[in-house]
């Protein structure tokens, strides 16, 4: 008999997709305190990042599908503009080596 993957669900069994589409898979927004001031930061899953962005930490793209992180000074005064992408690494390392020149 054929080896089964699928583990057997019982007759009627759906799957609840519900949270498909609500928007709600982003990563939750966090304060993070530094010494280049207070930011907002939001963790951008693969799954979930579907364009191009260019990272102001090392100037390079970030790939659709890739995680990464957004951030935008905790006080925004310049709205949606005041936004950034970048990659996880690059934030962690901004207060070694700050933003490339083309976004200071």
């Amino acid at each position: 008999m054929p080896r089964r993957n699928r583990p057997h669900r019982a007759k009627g069994y759906r799957a609840d997709t519900s949270h498909r589409g609500s928007g709600t898979s982003y990563g939750a927004s966090r304060v993070e305190h530094g010494p280049d001031g207070d930011w907002m930061v939001r963790t951008v899953p693969g799954s979930q990042a579907t364009k191009f962005y260019r990272c102001p930490g090392c100037d390079h793209e970030i790939r659709p599908g890739m995680a990464h992180v957004v951030a935008w000074p905790e006080v925004e005064l310049g709205g949606v503009d005041e936004r950034r992408h970048w990659h996880n690494g690059c934030w962690n390392a901004r207060s070694r080596r700050g933003p490339t020149r083309r976004w200071s």
